[in-house]
């Protein structure tokens, strides 16, 4: 008996060690390393990139090759990007499991940036949907750069002409995640009780006025000073957090999607009717290892045990949904609320800058002009936005699952997203 305590001893305490290594080993990060000059008579561009893990101070802009064009290829001149928590993510390389994907030490992609808004420059012989001089908005790594390529199948779409460039840049990645947690996750219906947990962020704006559209009764959670924003969205009744507990409205919802995870899960829960959904969409956690994913965790564990479904959200930018959210904004439907940011002096002013004046929407600058200077130095803006931890209100776990082709959100305060499955190619 005592050399069977001895061998489960032994066991328990290999497997502590081995995943103590396996921390340390995915949490150790590896010296900047320069860029390589591009390949001689290789077109160029200009670009914000990150050679190691950091915050704003390992930002460089860099003369990089430019993208070149497949045959299904479109390549697009940026004139807006946005910030989200997926690029603080990526930027930082947390919670560490992201670097599974990312990169062991330092990145394995340099580029920056996902959504964005902007004209075609050039197609590929096989593209047929778009031309030359369209305005389009879609995703894609590398949008903090002067030029991406997107493949014609994938997140792209043609730009509504009723909103503006930088209003289209801050759609892709919450706009999609707010219509997949609503649409397919949540299965809303007309007449449904709908809560939006951090209605004043990302991808709350879009939930609020997308549920809406889709017939629902909406309830909206957020702090006072952003309750007037949601109430203009069109929430028939807005809940300061710091006022009321929505979770003492015990069975009044059929579904809550939450963007924050701001109360206990089991009360969260008690709050829908039986056989109600809840989407987990985000969390205040912004810890290393498992940061927003530890919700998803105790998520799985309590399922068996209730009646209603617990669904956490892992959004799929593709370029038939943001069709879908451009038909909307053309009726009128769905306005994108971005937060304009205006040019920083240097990446540790604009972090401090973010730090204490975080606007709850999506942060979007212009990149367009005819100096390649500004329009990199615009886009750095941008960057050191999503470095500072974009997104103060929120970030939704704006978990898309980009395809090395395409491309987190908002709630209402300071929150950190699980990170997508992969960002785009």
């Amino acid at each position: 008996m005592k050399k069977r305590y001895k061998i489960l001893g032994g066991l328990v305490a290999t497997l502590v060690l081995a995943i103590v290594a396996s921390l340390a080993y995915l949490g150790h990060d590896a010296p900047c390393a320069s860029a390589p000059p591009p390949a001689a008579d290789t077109p160029t561009m200009r670009a914000i990139t990150f050679r190691c893990y950091g915050g704003p101070e390992v930002l460089r802009v860099e003369t990089v090759a430019r993208p070149a064009l497949p045959d299904d290829g479109v390549l697009v001149r940026v004139h807006a990007a946005a910030a989200n928590p997926l690029d603080w993510h990526y930027l930082r390389g947390t919670p560490y499991l992201v670097r599974i994907d990312a990169g062991i030490g330092a990145p394995k992609l340099p580029s920056l940036g996902v959504d964005f808004a902007c004209t075609v420059a050039a197609v590929g012989k096989d593209v047929t949907r778009f031309k030359p001089g369209e305005a389009v908005f879609g995703g894609r790594t590398g949008a903090y750069g002067e030029y991406v390529v997107v493949r014609e199948s994938r997140a792209i779409a043609m730009k509504p002409g009723n909103v503006s460039f930088e209003q289209a840049a801050s759609v892709p990645i919450a706009g999609v995640t707010a219509l997949q947690a609503l649409r397919d996750k949540g299965h809303l219906q007309p007449g449904q009780k709908v809560l939006i947990n951090g209605a004043s962020g990302g991808v709350g704006t879009f939930a609020v006025q997308i549920a809406k559209a889709l017939g629902a009764h909406v309830t909206g959670v957020c702090s006072a000073r952003n309750a007037e924003l949601v109430r203009s969205l069109g929430a028939d009744e807005v809940i300061d957090y710091a006022r009321e507990d929505f979770t003492r409205r015990a069975g009044e919802y059929d579904l809550i999607v939450d963007m924050v995870s701001s109360r206990p899960l089991r009360a969260t829960v008690g709050a829908l009717k039986p056989g109600g959904t809840l989407v987990i969409v985000g969390s205040l956690d912004t810890g290393h290892f498992l940061g927003p994913l530890k919700r998803d965790l105790a998520a799985l564990l309590l399922a068996p045990f209730v009646s209603q479904k617990l669904e956490p959200i892992l959004a799929s930018l593709d370029a038939e949904d943001l069709a879908s959210l451009a038909d909307l904004m053309r009726s009128g439907k769905l306005t994108p609320a971005a937060s304009p940011r205006k040019k920083t002096k240097s990446a540790s002013t604009g972090q401090r800058h973010k730090q204490r004046h975080a606007a709850p929407l999506s942060t979007v600058a212009p990149v367009s002009g005819n100096s390649p200077d500004k329009k990199i130095a615009a886009q750095k803006t941008v960057a050191v936005a999503a470095a500072a931890g974009a997104d103060e209100a929120g970030s939704h776990p704006h978990q898309h699952r980009a395809r090395r082709d395409c491309g987190r959100g908002g709630a209402d305060s300071g929150v950190a997203e699980r990170p997508p499955g992969r960002r785009g190619d």
